[in-house]
């Protein structure tokens, strides 16, 4: 009767071992899926901080000009991003210059040529 009650445990022992591997992986799935909303909040914080790095540089170090008056939908840095581009530099070196990224500087540029397109 012990013998028996011995091997029973042992098999019971044995299940559970097994099925203990199984709800680990359970485990790592949430471990997982809380690191990449981690990092996805982290890329979000640093974008936004950065954005915000670039209006408050706007805000505070660029005085009102005529083209200021001339023209008030454009912000400073877009007249900047015009004039870079009207001068013959390159989409990459206008975004090194301005801090934004590339595809940003690619879309304003082809806004400003559009309305270039539509004026003339």
């Amino acid at each position: 009767m012990l013998l028996y009650m011995i091997i029973g445990l042992a098999v019971v022992g044995m299940i559970l071992l097994i099925l203990s591997f199984f709800a680990n992986d359970r485990f790592k799935q949430i471990e997982n899926q809380i690191e990449q909303l981690s990092i996805t909040m982290l890329q979000d914080t640093y974008q936004m901080k950065k954005k915000i790095k670039i209006l408050e540089e706007e805000l505070l170090t660029e005085e009102i000009s005529t083209a200021d008056l001339l023209n008030p939908n454009q912000t400073p840095t877009m007249r900047k991003i015009q004039q870079l581009a009207k001068s013959g530099k390159t989409v990459a070196e206008i975004a090194k210059l301005t801090n934004l990224s590339e595809y940003d500087v690619q879309t304003l540029v082809n806004q400003f040529s559009k309305q270039d397109r539509g004026f003339n």
